[in-house]
């Protein structure tokens, strides 16, 4: 009797003595393999650009606030140099940065 192994990586699934008598009678071999149907996309194909954006938002928040706390520290400084200096001239030309305490 000549002894041959099922070929492929299906050989496991099939029982020896079923693939015997298939190959002695010339019967064929049905396979059933059971799969589940994805139909949707994984999750990872959503976090990822949701990620991005989120990421995104964060910087543009950081940068509105930089922006922000600059102003604010512009206007503090330029109203101290105001109170402090007093008035400046250039040229002949006066300028009051702040008014007088009178």
């Amino acid at each position: 009797m000549n002894h041959r192994d099922p070929p492929g990586i299906i050989a496991p699934h099939i029982p020896a003595d079923d693939y015997r008598r298939a190959q002695a009678t010339g019967q064929p071999v049905v396979i059933v393999v059971h799969t589940t149907d994805h139909t949707g996309r994984p999750l990872r194909h959503y976090l990822f650009p949701i990620a991005v954006a989120g990421a995104g938002a964060m910087g543009i928040f950081g940068l509105v606030a930089a922006f922000l706390a600059l102003l604010d520290v512009a206007a503090h400084t330029a109203t101290a140099i105001g109170g402090a200096a007093g008035p400046i001239g250039v040229g002949g030309i006066t300028l009051r940065l702040a008014r007088g305490k009178t």
